[in-house]
């Protein structure tokens, strides 16, 4: 039996029986092993990839470091507005697996790959003809070496490793390799336009000041949960602007330049509460939503916000307020009375979901929406609804 043979024959076997299991001679069980946990992942992070015969993967740290097919999609997009017109030449410094860079490179008839890992550029050389990248060229180097010798590009993307000299995870931008801080200004003399992918955990705040030409920042979520921080640094300075986005079955999309908008405080109870989705939370942006959507925050802190009329477009879940109550004990027992579960949030509330859930005595699930939070007048108050 070969090596394929025995991967298709076991590719949705567990993983841990596999590895303990005796396999026929000739088989070289570690390769295998990492050939099916890779499509498993794949078959789920990258579905394209997944039906892509002959595909290899590799360990699987770079999986999980790699970007889905969704935020790639993403990308690709974002990069066909920021150069609608001709598009000659693009350079990924920080290749890794090369899902960002497979989408990339469709776009420009020529697209180098650069990665120092010579098992990841061999893995590289291998798989791009199969997904019908001839365009792509494969270089083993560190991008700092390969920029002191690049030419003139249109686009140059960049995704800095996130873990340090023995393997533990990273946010801060000078932390990361390469080092974008200490390179900026070398960047932008190969080319007008860098696209750098950084983690969703990183300060947007401080990077701005310490990155001076940005002029777009994406803060990119799949269903809910925020994923990566996108950075266009800018030859030519600009006013930067934020967009807000969530990837889901209805795509969710908020953009402002303002960053230090004041919010507008709500000062009773209306029909229609709102929770902003993760990147919105996430980019600092939230106050901004009372300008374009005119809605109403409940507290300056709670993150919530209320509106009379419905708004359909409002970038988050929307909800249709029941019935409210303050925290008094003959309050909570006349809400609560014929509630056993919900589901439940707390925004500025001093306690936790599991710590108000063991008090309030309610299982998890349901139908029933509650948001413990914070009023502007600083009471707290237990909000019940339904989702929209």
């Amino acid at each position: 039996m070969t090596n394929e043979a025995f991967i298709e024959q076991n590719k949705d076997a567990d993983i841990r029986n596999l590895a303990l299991s005796k396999v026929p001679a000739g088989i070289d069980l570690h390769f295998c092993l990492q050939q099916i946990e890779g499509l498993q992942i794949a078959q789920k992070k990258l579905p394209a990839w997944a039906k892509t015969e002959g595909i290899l993967f590799p360990p699987k740290v770079s999986l999980e470091q790699c970007s889905s097919e969704q935020t790639a999609l993403y990308k690709q997009q974002l990069v066909e507005r920021l150069l609608p017109m001709k598009r000659a030449k693009m350079a990924d410094l920080t290749g890794g697996f090369g899902i960002d860079f497979s989408y990339l490179a469709k776009l420009f008839d020529e697209a180098d790959y650069v990665e120092r890992d010579e098992h990841l550029c061999e893995i590289a050389r291998h798989n791009f003809p199969l997904l019908g990248l001839q365009q792509a060229k494969v270089h083993c180097s560190t991008s700092e070496d390969y920029l002191d010798g690049m030419g003139y590009f249109d686009i140059i993307y960049l995704d800095p490793s996130r873990r340090d000299a023995v393997g533990r995870k990273v946010v801060a931008l000078n932390d990361c390799s390469p080092n974008v801080e200490a390179i900026h200004d070398e960047l932008l003399a190969h080319v007008p336009i860098v696209l750098v992918k950084l983690s969703p955990m990183l300060d947007i705040q401080d990077t701005l000041r310490r990155l001076p030409k940005v002029g777009e920042v994406h803060v990119v979520s799949v269903d809910g949960e925020c994923k990566e921080v996108l950075l266009v640094l800018c030859r030519e300075k600009q006013v930067a602007t934020v967009h807000c986005v969530n990837l889901s079955a209805q795509e969710q999309t908020f953009s402002t330049t303002i960053q230090n908008a004041e919010p507008v405080i709500a000062t009773h109870l209306e029909r229609y509460l709102y929770e902003p989705n993760a990147s919105i939370l996430k980019a600092g942006v939230q106050n901004s939503l009372c300008q374009k959507y005119d809605v109403r925050k409940l507290h300056s802190f709670s993150h919530l916000f209320i509106s009379a009329h419905f708004i359909e477009d409002f970038p988050g879940r929307s909800f249709e307020i029941e019935d409210a109550c303050s925290f008094a004990k003959k309050d909570l027992k006349r809400m609560l009375a014929d509630i056993t579960q919900c589901n439940l949030t707390v925004r500025n509330f001093p306690a936790t979901v599991a710590e108000l859930r063991k008090r309030l005595k309610l299982r998890e699930g349901g139908d029933i929406y509650l948001f413990a939070t914070t009023l502007a007048d600083g009471s707290h108050a237990l909000i019940r609804c339904k989702r929209l």
